[in-house]
This record gives C-alpha cells, structure tokens and sequence, in this order.
C-alpha cells in the first residue's frame, strides 16, 4: 500500500491507496486499486485533470485546489465503484464508469 507520491504529469498508481495516504500529480491520477485516501489531480491549477478509480473510497478528492471530503457523501452507485472525478466549474463531479 502506498503512504504519500507525487508527481509531475500523469500517475498511475497499480496498488491500494490506503486510508491516510495521498498520491497528487499536476495532471490526471488513475488507481488501478481501491482508492481509499486522498487524491489530488491537477495540483498546480490544471483545471482539466481528472481523477480515474478502479473502486472508489476516498476520503478526500481534490482537483486543482477544489475540494471534496467524506463530509459530502459520494452519489448513489459509486462507492466501491470504477469512478471518475472532474471539475466543473468550482465544484468536483463523480461519476460513475462502466
């Protein structure tokens, strides 16, 4: 399970995001695992990064500085889910994949 990783442009994580963990990049994240931290797309302002997971759980969801915490509850059918996060306008979207 990862703990904290950036990076620059694009992030693919292939394993666990654990509770407490972070992973942030400038542009998109995709986990290929449960998402059950925090994930920061866009973190230097880009407004068209994406957040994409293979099952999400996350605690908190961010895309360039706009944030979503677990004090929202994510929409219907997209817990434990393949989901995508995008911004629009200042608020996150999550939407179910598949």
């Amino acid at each position: 399970a990862l703990r904290d990783i950036w990076l620059a442009l694009l992030l693919i994580v292939l394993a666990l995001v654990s509770f407490g963990a972070e992973v942030s990049a400038d542009g998109d994240i995709h986990v290929y695992a449960p998402l059950r931290g925090r994930a920061h797309a866009g973190k230097s302002g880009n407004t068209e990064a994406r957040i994409y997971c293979h099952c999400m759980q996350a605690q908190v969801l961010a895309i360039a500085g706009v944030l979503r915490t677990t004090d929202v509850a994510l929409p219907d059918g997209v817990v434990g889910q393949a989901a995508m996060v995008r911004l629009e306008g200042e608020q996150l979207v999550v939407e179910r994949l598949g």
